[in-house]
């Protein structure tokens, strides 16, 4: 499971914790995006922002109370940009053994054609896209559908329910000095205070 997470909140964990149930996952690794492509650090928000170090830290902590997750830094010692298909191959040859499931929101179905290399992604994982209830399921499947046969894609669609919990919104509410208490695990909240992230 990949993500700026900036910060790490609960929505990221129970979708973590939903797929490796569903689908009887071992573990669930999360890694923090280096530098990604797609975004600057200053984009994801205004006043002091963690490096990619410190995410790393804080997904971390987050993970602490959960044997079955974990946490890599293959993407935040990579140099330049970061792309999926890199760090799924790079997975693929660290760990040669184990299959391999990139867990994303079924949003990302729509764009995954513009990544980099996606023939690449798909010939290195399982896609598991999680579905809200509010979603449209049948233009999910029509999706999943086309880039099953556009590129033999092995694609999961996971039921997820709605939890409207954004790092946008945490970043937001903390410059706005109000509280992200049960948003995110109290040891990244004591994190985020000590360095005094996100505020003006």
């Amino acid at each position: 499971m990949g993500g700026t997470f900036n910060p790490i909140h609960l929505g990221h964990l129970m979708l973590a914790e939903c797929a490796r149930e569903e689908l009887l996952l071992e573990e669930v690794w999360f890694i923090p995006t280096g530098c990604s492509y797609m975004k600057t650090e200053r984009q994801n928000g205004t006043g002091a922002m963690p490096s990619p170090r410190q995410r790393l830290e804080m997904t971390e902590l987050a993970l602490k109370s959960n044997k079955r997750f974990c946490c890599l830094d293959i993407e935040i010692n990579r140099e330049g940009s970061t792309y999926s298909y890199e760090t799924l191959e790079e997975l693929g040859r660290l760990y040669p053994g184990h299959r391999f499931y990139f867990i994303l929101g079924a949003d990302c179905l729509y764009t995954i054609d513009s990544w980099r290399e996606p023939a690449r992604i798909f010939a290195a994982c399982d896609i598991v896209a999680a579905v809200r209830g509010d979603s449209p399921l049948e233009e999910m499947e029509a999706e999943a559908a086309r880039l099953r046969e556009k590129y033999g894609a092995r694609i999961t669609l996971l039921p997820f329910r709605n939890l409207e919990i954004s790092s946008t919104e945490i970043r937001e509410r903390v410059r706005n000095g109000k509280g992200i208490r049960y948003m995110t695990p109290e040891n990244v909240i004591a994190y985020i205070e000590e360095k005094g992230f996100y505020c003006e």
